[in-house]
C-alpha cells in the first residue's frame, strides 16, 4: 500500500521559514518522480514543485527562488524548504506521487499557515 506522510507545517509569520518532509512507503521510492502540491483556502489544488528520479527539479512561478524541493532516496523522504514565506504561501500542502500533473497518490496534508 502506497504511504505519504507530511509533516513540519506550522504557523510562521510573513518572511519566515519553515521545512517540510514526506515519507514514503509501499513502493520503490527512488524509481519515482515526487511532487508538492498546496490547496489554499476556498482554491483549487495548484501544483508547487517537482523532483525527477535524478534530481532535476521545477518549480512554480510563485514559488522559483524562494522553496527548495530536495529527496534522500537512502531514507525514502523528500523535503520542501521554503523561505521568505508569504501570507499567499497559506495552505494545505500535500506531498505526491508523480511529475507535475501526472500524480496518481497523495497523503493527507500539512497546514502552512503564514500570518503576522
Amino acid at each position: 500500500e502506497v504511504q505519504l506522510v507530511e509533516s513540519g507545517g506550522g504557523l510562521v509569520q510573513p518572511g519566515g521559514s519553515l521545512r517540510l518532509s514526506c515519507a514514503a512507503s509501499g513502493f520503490t521510492f527512488s524509481t519515482y518522480a515526487m511532487s508538492w502540491v498546496r490547496q489554499a483556502p476556498g482554491k483549487g489544488l495548484e501544483w508547487v514543485s517537482s523532483i525527477n528520479v535524478y534530481g532535476g527539479t521545477t518549480y512554480a512561478g510563485s514559488v522559483k527562488g524562494r522553496f527548495t524541493i530536495s529527496r534522500d532516496n537512502a531514507k525514502n523522504t523528500m523535503s520542501l524548504q521554503m523561505d521568505s514565506l508569504k501570507p499567499d504561501d497559506t495552505a494545505v500542502y500535500y506531498c505526491a506521487r508523480g511529475y507535475y500533473s501526472a500524480r496518481d497518490y497523495r497523503g493527507q496534508g500539512t497546514q502552512v499557515t503564514v500570518s503576522s
